[in-house]
C-alpha cells in the first residue's frame, strides 16, 4: 500500500476527493479542512494499493495539484486493516509488478546527476577493475562491479525514451558518457603510475587471462548478457521486490571493459583498447535496448490491466 498526503486548494478539494473515491483500490480517506498553511488549503490523506497508485497520481496531476498544491507519497510497510486488504484485492494486477512512473522518473533524474560523488564512485570502480584485469582477479572485478554507479544514468536513458523526456535523456547521457570518460582518463594515469612502481606491466596485461579476457573480446554472447542484465536491472528498479545487488549484474558488462581499455591504452596496446571500447559501447547499447523494451512492455501490460472490469 501507498500513503498519499495531499495539500489541495479549497476550491479543488471536492474534485480531489471525488477522484480518490472513484479510483479502485483506495481507502482510509481523511479530509482536514483548512489544515494546510504553506501552501494554504485543505489536507487530504488516503491509502491506495500500489497497483492503482499510478492511475491516481496521473489524475491528481491532471487536476493541477502538483502545481497548485502538493502530492507526497510514502510506502506503507505494515497496514493492519480489512479495508486495506479489500482495496488491494480490488485493484488490478499485483502490487509487486506495478510501476509508479512519476517515482521512476524522479528517481532516475536524481541518480543521473553528474556530481562529484558520481564521478568519484565510477572512477574508483574503474581503478579497482583495472587492478582486477591486470591481475586476472575475479574478486577485484566483483568488488568494482559493486561500486559502479552507472546503472542510474542507464535507467534514466531508458525512462526518458519511454516517457518522451528529452531533458532527462540529455542529462543521463552526459552523466554516462562524461563519467566513463573521466574514469578512464584517471585510470590511464593510475595505470602509468602503477607501471612506474613495477606493480603493473604490459606482460601481465597481454598474458592469458581466463578470468577477465572476455572484457576485450566482444561477441554475440556479450551482447546477450548485456540485454539480460539490462532487463533484470530495469525490473529491479520498477518492482516493489527489487534486489539491492542487481546493479552488480549491470556493472559486469561495463566497468571491467572500461578499465581494460584504459590500462591497455596506457601500455599502447591498441588492439585491446579497441576491443574493450567496442565491448563497452556494445554492452551499453544492449542495456539501454533491453531496459527500454522492458519499460514499454510494463507500460503496455498496465494499460491492459486498467481496461479490465472491476470485479467489485
Amino acid at each position: 500500500m501507498l500513503h498519499l498526503r495531499l495539500i489541495t486548494p479549497s476550491g479543488s478539494t471536492d474534485a480531489v476527493v471525488a477522484l480518490i473515491e472513484n479510483t479502485v483500490g483506495t481507502t482510509h480517506l481523511v479530509v482536514l479542512p483548512g489544515a494546510a498553511r504553506n501552501p494554504a488549503g485543505d489536507v487530504v490523506l488516503c491509502d491506495v494499493a500500489r497497483e492503482a497508485g499510478d492511475e491516481l497520481l496521473t489524475g491528481l496531476q491532471e487536476l493541477g495539484l502538483d502545481k497548485n498544491g502538493s502530492i507526497a507519497v510514502e510506502n506503507i510497510d505494515l497496514s493492519l486493516s480489512l479495508r486495506a486488504d479489500k482495496a488491494e484485492e480490488e485493484a488490478p494486477g499485483e502490487g509487486a509488478d506495478a510501476v509508479l512512473w512519476e517515482h521512476l522518473t524522479d528517481a532516475t533524474h536524481e541518480e543521473s546527476t553528474l556530481s562529484v560523488t558520481y564521478l568519484a564512485f565510477i572512477t574508483l570502480a574503474t581503478m579497482i577493475a583495472a587492478c582486477g584485469v591486470v591481475l586476472d582477479n575475479a574478486v577485484l572485478i566483483v568488488g568494482a562491479m559493486a561500486v559502479g554507479p552507472e546503472f542510474g544514468p542507464l535507467a534514466g536513458v531508458c525512462t526518458s525514451i519511454v516517457q518522451r523526456a528529452p531533458r532527462l535523456a540529455l542529462r543521463s547521457l552526459i552523466a554516462l558518457l562524461a563519467g566513463f570518460a573521466v574514469a578512464m582518463a584517471v585510470t590511464v594515469g593510475f595505470s602509468l603510475f602503477m607501471d612506474a612502481i613495477d606493480l603493473f606491466s604490459k606482460k601481465q596485461l597481454e598474458a592469458d587471462r581466463p578470468q577477465t579476457g572476455f572484457v576485450y573480446a566482444p561477441d554475440a554472447f556479450s551482447f546477450i548478457v548485456a540485454v539480460l542484465a539490462g532487463a533484470a536491472g530495469t525490473l529491479s528498479l520498477t518492482s516493489a521486490k527489487s534486489g539491492a545487488l542487481v546493479g552488480v549484474a549491470i556493472s559486469v558488462t561495463t566497468v571491467p571493459a572500461a578499465a581494460n581499455a584504459a590500462v591497455a591504452l596506457s601500455f599502447g596496446d591498441m588492439a585491446q583498447t579497441r576491443g574493450s571500447t567496442e565491448q563497452l559501447l556494445l554492452n551499453l547499447l544492449g542495456i539501454i535496448l533491453a531496459g527500454t523494451l522492458t519499460l514499454l512492455a510494463q507500460k503496455w501490460f498496465w494499460s491492459k490491466q486498467r481496461r479490465r472490469p472491476n470485479p467489485a
